[in-house]
């Protein structure tokens, strides 16, 4: 399992170390390791939905984008409907019950209803 944090800009997981920064290989976005020390002390951090807003426990989320599950050849339809989802930590924030399933997702493929 990789140390590097993900991208603070894209999200994406595909960063390396390049001396004293982290370098986004997909955005090209670079930050000082030094800052990611600093945020890593508040517990209380807010998970954000596609858009920007604040997700809670209990919400409704709509699906952006078509999701492959890896494993299977089920695929999570764009615009369908989860309803009641629960906060988790992680790098998948979110965890929900759909038809297909129990199935953890990133925020930012998901919509605030």
């Amino acid at each position: 399992m990789s140390t590097t944090p993900a991208c603070p800009q894209c999200a994406m997981e595909n960063t390396y170390p390049d001396a004293d920064n982290y370098v986004c290989a997909d955005c090209g976005h670079e930050w000082p390791m030094l800052a990611l020390a600093d945020t890593d002390d508040s517990t209380d951090a807010v998970i954000k939905d596609a858009n920007g807003n604040a997700l809670a426990d209990g919400d409704a989320v709509v699906l952006i984008k078509d999701l492959k599950v890896k494993g299977s050849s089920t695929v999570l339809k764009m615009g369908t409907k989860v309803k009641s989802i629960r906060l988790v930590g992680g790098d998948h924030e979110v965890d929900c019950k759909m038809d297909g399933g129990s199935f953890m997702l990133k925020a930012c493929y998901l919509k605030k209803v």
